[in-house]
């Protein structure tokens, strides 16, 4: 049976590209151009995920969230947020919000399709749990990471991360006191083919910061080298 994603787009010509891109991968397409219309659609028919425009007339992007999580019909169903302002992002991602990713207004379909894939697969085995693995946890200190869940916890608290952020931890963590250079992060976090600027990358470590600095106002294990890259402290 095929998974469902929900577009809501006011832009028809994504909405008619990016459903045929992911018809051509075997999901099922639903798109709305009006958000109170999507929200509608979704409380008598939920969705496996939806991707959200946060730019929308009359109901943005994000208050359509807020009433999604409201709802017990839509509470758990992962969302990815569509922004074409990179500055609007620490808003958007605020901690109580919700959301699953954000992707950057130009993108490729095959990234889009990469962090459905890679969301959905996250869902799967939240609801389905595997046998414990300790081959797919990384333990650095006080951090463990947990890739078949895709889970994050720092001092025994969990740390709320997207499918973009954990990867960008992961790769950080691996090598504990290496500099990773923002070229190198972008091909974790989106891999080799994809590009994205300098600025994404920031702006990512910069809510990671926000993210871990929620369960532990003095975690600075992130440092920054100017003009350099980024590096997990040791010890």
């Amino acid at each position: 049976m095929s998974q469902t994603i929900v577009l809501v787009d006011d832009d028809r010509n994504i909405l008619i590209s990016v459903s045929m891109a992911l018809e051509a991968e075997g999901f099922e397409v639903r798109t709305f151009s009006d958000s109170e219309e999507a929200l509608r659609g979704l409380a008598g028919r939920p969705a496996d995920l939806a991707v959200l425009d946060i730019k929308m007339p009359r109901l943005t992007g994000m208050e359509l969230l807020q009433k999604l999580r409201q709802s017990p019909v839509t509470q758990a169903m992962p969302v990815i947020f569509l922004t074409s302002k990179d500055e609007e992002i620490d808003e958007i991602m605020g901690l109580s919000m919700g959301a699953d990713d954000y992707i950057t207004k130009p993108f490729s379909h095959r990234l889009l399709l990469e962090r459905i894939r890679a969301i959905l697969r996250r869902e799967q085995l939240r609801l389905n749990p595997p046998a414990e693995d300790a081959a797919s946890t990384m333990k650095r200190g006080d951090l463990v990471l947990d890739s078949a869940r895709h889970q994050c916890a720092w001092r025994g608290k969990t740390v709320d991360l997207t499918v973009t952020e954990f990867l960008l931890v992961k790769a950080l963590a691996q090598r504990v006191g290496h500099v990773k250079s923002r070229d190198q992060l972008m091909d974790a976090a989106y891999g080799e083919s994809i590009y994205v600027d300098d600025r994404t990358i920031d702006s990512h470590i910069k809510r990671l910061r926000k993210k871990f600095r929620v369960v532990d106002s003095e975690f600075s294990m992130i440092e920054t080298l100017y003009g350099v890259g980024y590096r997990y402290k040791e010890g």
